[in-house]
């Protein structure tokens, strides 16, 4: 009776999904005239499975790990089909236990048994809706980075790589970041040869992460932010992300694939990612992906190829697309970055100021939004030279005086920005001490009362600004 209550306990403690013990599987006698088919029967699920499976967990919850070990093996070894906790607590068990070991013999045996106990678990339990075999290849994947190093690289990196294919933005984090490291790994032993490699694991990883770090409902996504930033530092330390090793690998696909949209935008994201953008290839990605479907990153690419070619208009227009997609997109930083781009366009290549001043302004406003003052200082700079360039009165003597007081607004946004943006400080101090040197005289008011009186002017025009008279 003693017995059977114990068990009673196992069985709804450890594994209340076992209501029976699995019986083996019969094996019908093949036709005469053929060779007897091989049927490999399923372990049983005996009630000493059951309490040991209750047994080494308890001792896992407690962290005494060597105490486990015993009741683990046996049901590992007799009946590893009695439940996924053989799996998930075998991996800390050995992991405990390789870690505690001294003798170079037991750390080996153990190395093999966390991989194998992957391969195991694959056979019985690869099925499982929330942990199936793709999910059991990222663990096995990061048993061979642990437990092998070096030596099983390329093991590690193709058991990470299914993983992430097959779990795609459910990958587990560390899953990702190890993708990129152990392609990381073997792409310093072969530079030439695992280049393209390594790019495209990167990829998938870094596109993933970004995926999960903006995802709301993923309780995850703080972690997964970080971890982004950590990969794209390693790919951007890498040497891989030279723009012309780039070229080397990528000149060829955009050639073969001009009507491979999914391709063609898979490049040019790529570029735009490693600062690239002044590539022939990215180029030429950039345009013909717009012509098959316009998005943010072919609409900017374009914007950039206008601008090499002097048609700034065009550029304009290109970003004007740009910014309407990556506002749909909800890529605000993008948008504040190609408004920054136009307005720089408008005020030093169309000298079109009041149209300069727009975009910048919307490009502060784009960072306000987003609680975001780094980046706005440059704007500022901007409208202050749009205003400093300006000439809104004649050019006879009196003109000529009015025309200084533009130059009161433009220091303005010059002190404006570096008030704002600490790190356009030294840029904003140097146009401060420059302009400020042709402000209208004290003799130049005098002569002129009926404009300069109080404290304060307007600037007319398009700046319509009022300013401190200094």
């Amino acid at each position: 009776m003693k017995f059977k209550s114990l068990l009673a306990l196992a069985l709804v403690v450890a594994v209340p999904a076992l209501a029976c013990a699995k019986k083996p599987k019969k094996v019908e006698e093949a036709p005469a005239q053929e060779a007897a088919a091989v049927v490999e029967e399923e372990p049983t699920i005996t009630e000493e499975c059951v309490i040991n499976v209750s047994l080494f967990h308890e001792s896992v919850k407690n962290k005494m790990y060597a105490d486990a070990y015993g009741p683990w093996w046996e049901v590992y070894t007799t009946c590893p089909n009695a439940n996924k906790s053989i799996y998930s607590d075998g991996a800390k068990i050995v992991d405990a236990l390789y870690h505690a070991a001294t003798d170079e013999a037991e750390k080996a045996r153990l190395a093999n048994l966390a991989v194998e106990m992957q391969d195991k678990r694959i056979r019985f339990f690869g099925n499982d809706p929330k942990y199936p075999k793709a999910y059991i290849l990222g663990e096995k994947g990061l048993a061979y980075d642990e437990f092998f190093g070096e030596a099983k690289l390329a093991e590690a990196r193709e058991c990470l790589r299914q993983s992430v294919e097959g779990m795609g933005v459910n990958s587990k984090i560390m899953v990702l970041v190890k993708l990129v490291d152990v392609s990381y790994a073997l792409y310093k032993q072969d530079p030439d040869g695992k280049a393209e490699q390594f790019i495209a694991d990167y990829e998938l990883a870094s596109n993933l992460l970004g995926e999960q770090a903006k995802t709301p409902s993923n309780k995850n996504a703080e972690v997964a932010g970080k971890q982004k930033d950590y990969v794209d530092n390693i790919f951007a330390i890498s040497g891989a992300a030279d723009c012309e090793k780039l070229d080397a690998i990528y000149a060829a696909a955009v050639k073969e694939n001009l009507s491979n949209i999914d391709m063609l935008q898979k490049i040019a994201k790529l570029y735009k990612r490693v600062h690239c953008t002044e590539s022939e290839v990215y180029f030429a990605a950039c345009e013909a992906a717009h012509k098959l479907q316009p998005t943010q990153e072919s609409a900017a690419g374009c914007a950039s190829l206008a601008a090499k070619k002097g048609d700034y208009e065009a550029a304009i227009k290109y970003y004007d697309q740009a910014i309407k997609f990556a506002m749909i997109e909800d890529e605000l930083e993008d948008v504040a970055d190609y408004q920054y781009n136009a307005a720089v366009y408008c005020f030093a290549n169309l000298k079109k100021y009041a149209e300069a001043r727009k975009y910048a302004l919307a490009s502060i406003q784009t960072l306000t939004g987003m609680g975001i003052t780094k980046g706005q200082g440059r704007s500022y700079l901007i409208i202050g030279m749009c205003y400093a360039a300006t000439r809104l009165y004649g050019n006879d003597p009196k003109g000529a005086i009015l025309n200084k007081t533009v130059y009161w607004a433009a220091v303005d946004k010059f002190v404006k920005a570096k008030q704002v943006d600490p790190s356009v400080e030294a840029a904003a101090n140097d146009y401060i001490s420059s302009y400020s040197k042709y402000y209208p005289t004290k003799e130049e008011r005098f002569d002129l009362p009926g404009e300069f009186s109080g404290s304060t002017y307007f600037v007319g025009g398009w700046i319509g600004e009022t300013t401190t008279i200094r």
